[in-house]
């Protein structure tokens, strides 16, 4: 089974490509959505974030303040790398828990940060979505309702887009239409199937 990962800088559609390739019957397994299931009240990584930033990244119901944390995170080299030792090598446990679970003739595995962990998941190929820069920090500030400055706290801590399409296998711009995009993952699927 071929193993694709999803990359892009955030907000760049990468949720939209894996639903439509979900929509043509590929297996995708999303590491933001392996990473939200590890952090729910009484899970061990929840504890251990806890442990080390205090209760204050919780909300009154136990449940993690996302938000909270993102701001540490994004304003310290040492919590977002302590962050990621905490959570990435259960994300790739659980990844490799789910592959071997599969049957098909590829999978995509949506990994936001790939090319920033330093705990890599091994894939064959590397499809980044791209956006102009431009068109990410106007849907990053009205999606997660933020100022200017916090984008480029986000921002700074990611790949730029230059070094994700230079170890590119493939790449879909996601700067049009729905109908663009659509149009773009079929021609992959269709690609990827190949034998």
């Amino acid at each position: 089974m071929q193993i694709i990962g999803l990359t892009g800088g955030i907000a760049s559609g990468k949720s939209e490509v894996s639903r439509l390739f979900e929509e043509l019957g590929v297996p995708v397994i999303d590491t933001d959505l392996i990473s939200r299931q590890l952090v729910e009240p009484g899970e061990p990584a929840l504890q251990e974030i806890v442990e080390h930033f205090g209760s204050a990244v919780l909300n009154s119901d136990g449940a993690l303040n996302r938000k909270k944390l993102g701001q540490l995170i994004f304003s310290s080299e040492t919590d977002r790398l302590r962050l990621e030792d905490i959570l990435h090598p259960r994300i790739r446990n659980e990844v490799t828990r789910q592959l071997q679970a599969l049957n098909a003739p590829y999978a995509i595995i949506v990994i936001p940060l790939l090319l920033e962990t330093r705990y890599p998941i091994n894939v064959d190929r590397i499809l980044v979505v791209d956006v102009p820069l431009g068109m990410q920090r106007q849907r990053l500030m009205q999606r997660d309702n933020i100022s200017e400055a916090e984008v480029g706290k986000v921002l700074r801590v990611q790949t730029t887009s230059h070094q994700r399409l230079a170890v590119a296998d493939d790449v879909i711009s996601n700067r049009g239409s729905l109908k663009a995009l659509q149009a773009e993952v079929q021609r992959l699927h269709e690609y990827y199937l190949l034998p």
